[in-house]
Parts: structure tokens; sequence; C-alpha cells
């Protein structure tokens, strides 16, 4: 096992208790999600209750309960690439889900699934591919269809844009997972409408600064799309957590001693 590249995280501590991130740590908090959860099980538990407040998982499941859009591909361990209309799966499947770069099928997961308005992109395999995953909703009708990429897969962001101006498609897209972003992967990033900065100084000071909104301080995310930023107002005009709004002339926000701090990534750089 590498040893992580964040040092520490207050979204990890509030999770699972840990101030400093090392090997010990990310194999506690698995065995936890194992353990809790049924992480990567036959027993996997599928919960719809809200985590944090500005997840994808979590923002995907109200845009899909108010209609503003048709179906959201997303990934999940044990079955690779989702497509589903079900607001309550995206979340049950997202809510403590990070990082999924590669999986396995497990049938029970894939089950419950389909049992529950999913389609699994690859049964055989669990294979996660965003890009296909967009173009076989559209294939079975869907036409403003939600995607989450994690960085590992940031290039099958410019993919999808290519698509979508082919097939003449709305295709609302989250980049997530980003903390292992590297500069290469940026070019793609910058096409998505929604960014999650995860732990990344990449995102911070070179995708942050092209943001409309800001969602968030520790783990902020960014809109950065006029879709991005309508479908954002839409999501917050359901929250019922108190907000503070107000006009900055420079994005990102980033005030001091405040969100993940990293370890020298020259020694992890991702292969």
């Amino acid at each position: 096992m590498n040893e992580p590249t964040v040092n520490y995280c207050p979204l990890h501590e509030s999770l699972y208790g840990s101030k400093h991130i090392d090997v010990e740590a990310v194999q506690k908090s698995v065995e936890k999600k194992v353990s809790e959860y049924g992480f990567c099980c036959r027993n996997r538990l599928f919960n719809a209750e809200p985590i944090v407040a500005y997840g994808a998982s979590e923002m995907l499941q109200v845009l899909l309960e108010k209609g503003l859009v048709d179906c959201a591909v997303i990934v999940c361990e044990g079955a690779g690439t989702v497509i589903t209309a079900n607001g309550e799966l995206v979340q049950a499947i997202g809510a403590r889900l990070t990082g999924i770069v590669k999986t396995s099928p497990i049938r029970e997961i894939i089950e419950h699934i389909e049992s529950n308005g999913g389609t699994v992109l690859e049964k055989s395999s669990a294979r996660i591919d965003q890009a296909e995953g967009v173009k076989q909703a559209v294939g079975s009708g869907f036409k403003r269809v939600a995607v989450t990429v994690a960085s590992s897969s940031a290039c099958a962001i410019s993919e999808i844009r290519q698509f979508e101006v082919n097939a003449g498609l709305d295709v609302l897209v989250f980049s997530v997972c980003n903390t292992r972003a590297r500069d290469a992967d940026v070019q793609h990033i910058s096409k998505a409408d929604i960014a999650c900065a995860s732990a990344s100084s990449i995102l911070r000071t070179k995708v942050g600064n092209k943001a409309l909104i800001q969602l968030g301080v520790t783990i902020p995310v960014y809109a950065l799309t006029e879709k991005g930023k309508r479908l954002i107002l839409a999501y917050l005009a359901e929250s019922d957590h108190k907000l503070v709004v107000f006009r900055t002339k420079v994005l990102p926000y980033q005030p001091e001693g405040k969100g993940p701090t990293l370890k020298n990534q020259s020694k992890h750089k991702r292969p």
C-alpha cells in the first residue's frame, strides 16, 4: 500500500475520527466501511441518508427528484458504471463512496441496483466507463444526463463533451474525487459543469479561478458553467441548512487554515 498524499482532511476526521492520515488510518477507515456498511461486500448497505452538504450524490438526488435531469451515470463498487433515474439509489450508492477506479462484479450488489431502477453497464466485468455509460443512457432514451467522472478518468470528460455536441444533448458533468489530479487533467476537468476540489491544490489554483460559484470552504465545490451554477442554485433552494452568501471579485475563496493539508506530492506521483 502506498503512503497517502494527504496529511489531514477535515471530512475524513468527521467521518472516521483520524486527525492524521497515514496507511494505518486509511486501513481503519476502509475496515470501518466494510464492517459497518458492507463496502465491497455482498451485504452492502444502501442508505440514502445525506452525509455531506455538497456531495455529488446529494446534489444529484435532488436534481433527479426535481426533474432537472433525467438520469445519472455514476459508479458503484461491485457494479462499475451504473445508469439510473432513481435519486434515492444515487445517494444510497454514493453516500460514502469515493475514489473507485476499478472494481469486480458482486452479484448481490448488481441485483440490488437492478431491482431499484438501475442499469449496470457491463455486469460480467463491472467495467467503469463513464463515457460509454452516457452513450448507453442516451440510447435508452434519456436526454438530460448527469455524469460523475473521477480525475483518474478525466479525459472521459472531453470525450463526453464531444459526444454531447455531436448528438445534440444536454449533459451535466460532475468532476469528482480529484485529490490525485495532475496538471494534464486540468484541460479536461475545466470542461466540467461542477468540480469538487477534493484535497487538490491543482484544482484550487487552476480550476477554482474559473468558478462562477463556490460551495463550501474546507472541501470546496466549484460551478464552472452557467448550467452548473443554475443547477447548484436549484439544489440550494431545497437545502434546510442556514447559508451565508456574499460577493467576491476573485475565486476560489480560501481562508487560511481551512481544508486538507498535503504531503510532498513529488514523492507520490500517480503513474
